[in-house]
């Protein structure tokens, strides 16, 4: 089974590449969506700038640890996703990083993950849905936010190993969208929860076929 799914996803990475690169325009305008004037989006604020403080104030070996923690757990969450058996991770004793091996080839989702994925946010997103509403939860989102934006933001340099993995050209084309889209996604939960996030999707497939109808349109006023 692993095996068909890691050559269906490589069939795929090209054309979702491109996808993500198409649907800039259109999540870049996505802003307009949000209703960002509430107490729950002033909460989630609070709790990014939460993680800001918090952060400067962490020992260099904890924020690493940190950081390395939700990059080799993001391999493992799409490694078993995809039905890979994981044989160990293991955290280096000089917060140098981390290693996830799994059985297997592997895929391109696997290797680009923690790059893009949420992990602990979306985990926090489901328990966060069982429990009672509260204003203080979207305080504790936006700090698992922060968490995430830092994450990626500290991992993406040129000494990473992953990103040749992937190729440069597919994480230029895929990395700066799957970005933004996770950022919106968690802010259309914070608004709306599990119905905000769909109509969040809806709202870019949507912006999307809007914008090809106007470059095709454009095309053939230049050509007629």
């Amino acid at each position: 089974m692993s095996r068909f799914l890691d050559k269906l996803i490589e069939l795929f990475k090209w054309p979702v590449a491109m996808y993500m690169f198409a649907s800039l325009p259109a999540l870049i305008a996505s802003r307009h969506y949000f209703d960002l004037a509430n107490t729950k989006t002033l909460a989630l604020l609070v709790g990014l700038v939460a993680y800001v403080l918090t952060r400067t104030m962490m020992d260099a070996s904890v924020k690493t640890s940190m950081q390395v923690i939700a990059h080799e757990f993001a391999h493992a969450f799409f490694a078993l996703l995809t039905f890979h058996k994981i044989k160990h991770i293991v955290f280096h004793a000089d917060d140098t990083g981390g290693e996830m091996g799994f059985s297997g080839a592997g895929n391109w989702l696997i290797i680009i993950a923690p790059y893009f994925f949420p992990l602990f946010a979306l985990i926090y997103m489901s328990v966060m849905s069982l429990m009672p509403p509260q204003i203080m939860w979207h305080g504790v989102l936006g700090y698992f936010l922060g968490y995430h934006i830092d994450t990626v933001g500290s991992q993406i340099h040129e000494k990473q190993t992953d990103l040749p993995k992937a190729g440069y050209l597919f994480c230029a084309l895929f990395l700066p969208a799957a970005n933004l889209w996770t950022i919106g996604s968690i802010l259309a939960f914070n608004s709306k929860g599990w119905a905000g996030i769909f109509e969040y999707f809806n709202l870019i497939n949507h912006l999307n076929f809007d914008y090809v109808i106007e470059a095709g349109e454009l095309l053939k006023s230049l050509f007629s």
